[in-house]
């Protein structure tokens, strides 16, 4: 039925499926392990954020000015997630250029979380676009990466990712993933594996005292990333931070790499980039409706969208216009334009299921074409 939704979405539009190859995985951080009933806090194991790991307190006291500690005992365990609201009806109003109206959301992939409580995003999160038109997904609690083709074949395409979440490829092609394990690390999936950034001012990012969120690659081989505040890895791993009063969350490069779009709060800020990736010029483009901004993609025509919040996708011009948002049936944390002609919005929602989290990949046509030079 999957597959058979997934074809009826996106084979219309004349895709084109190929094989994925799985990466040799990278080195594997220490770990005691754990058995599947034991408390969060003291498990060691791969699939385990930092705040969650009972070693990152003896981590964290080595900080020149240490943040206040997550593990510990009874510390750093997750707490009771509460169901995601029930599904409403919804109706799509046309955004011109954008999405027509009266398009549906279709169903392509459901998962549900290993444990009671999983968060969603650990069991999905910071989707990007495959290059056969179906689209990547991270699974930190599974420390993988698996790949829903248009096709609907839903295979493991990166192991041993650290609990890695957020992927970002950049427009030649270097594909990097949001290590969230004890000792989080910005690292380097294809065409090779290799760490590129995981120290701020000599110390380990656990210091910054805030997890690892969401990433965009650049072209010359640097992330921008956020974890509390705006921060940049060139490609020698040297890490800068920018900006001032942010609480950030997901961010996106223009078509043309000269701006940078990075949540705050409610609010879509606007940085101007540098030939050296340094950024200036901060700026509120725009006050987002209905809530914080989580993550965000770009279009062809340099319009950011932006989840999160009650309002499903929100929609901004490159000048801060408010165009409108794209309904969905649950809120949604993560988007990104796919499919053959990237013609397609992919979008990730919290889904309750028997005490458990889920997460749920839905799928839209759009009249919008995705920047197709870089998956984000």
């Amino acid at each position: 039925m999957r597959s058979t939704i997934l074809l009826a979405l996106l084979m219309p539009l004349g895709v084109a499926t190929s094989g994925a190859q799985t990466a040799a995985p990278l080195p594997a951080v220490t770990s005691g392990g754990a058995s599947s009933g034991a408390p969060q806090a003291l498990r060691h194991a791969h699939g385990v954020r930092a705040a969650d790991d009972a070693r990152e307190a003896a981590v964290l006291a080595k900080c020149k000015s240490p943040p206040s500690p997550t593990g510990g005992p009874g510390a750093g365990v997750r707490a009771p997630v509460a169901a995601p609201p029930t599904r409403h009806e919804y109706t799509v109003t046309e955004i011109p250029g954008v999405i027509a109206g009266g398009q549906q959301w279709k169903s392509l992939w459901t998962e549900h979380g290993l444990e009671a409580n999983t968060l969603t995003f650990f069991i999905a999160d910071g989707i990007i676009a495959a290059a056969d038109g179906g689209i990547l997904i991270p699974q930190a609690e599974k420390s993988q990466v698996i790949e829903l083709t248009a096709a609907g074949k839903v295979s493991v395409v990166y192991r041993n990712t650290r609990t890695g979440g957020a992927l970002s490829r950049s427009r030649s092609g270097v594909l990097f993933i949001a290590q969230r394990e004890l000792n989080p690390a910005l690292a380097e999936l294809a065409p090779k594996r290799r760490l590129l950034a995981d120290r701020y001012q000599g110390e380990p990012l656990d210091c910054l005292g805030v997890g690892l969120n969401d990433l965009t690659a650049d072209s010359t081989g640097g992330v921008y990333f956020t974890m509390g505040g705006l921060y940049y890895a060139d490609s020698h791993g040297t890490i800068t931070r920018y900006g001032e009063n942010l609480r950030t969350n997901g961010l996106v490069l223009s078509p043309d790499e000269h701006v940078l779009y990075v949540t705050n709060g409610p609010k879509l800020m606007a940085f101007d980039v540098q030939p050296d990736g340094s950024l200036s010029g901060q700026r509120e483009l725009v006050t987002l409706p209905d809530g914080p901004g989580d993550g965000s993609t770009i279009d062809q025509d340099g319009r950011i969208y932006v989840s999160g919040g009650t309002g499903g996708v929100r929609v901004v011009s490159p000048d801060g216009k408010y165009l409108g948002s794209i309904p969905t049936p649950l809120g949604v944390q993560s988007v990104t334009f796919g499919g053959p002609d990237k013609r397609t919005l992919f979008a990730l929602m919290s889904v309750p299921s028997e005490g458990r989290t889920g997460a749920e990949i839905i799928a839209i046509p759009m009249l919008a074409q995705g920047y197709r030079g870089r998956a984000k």
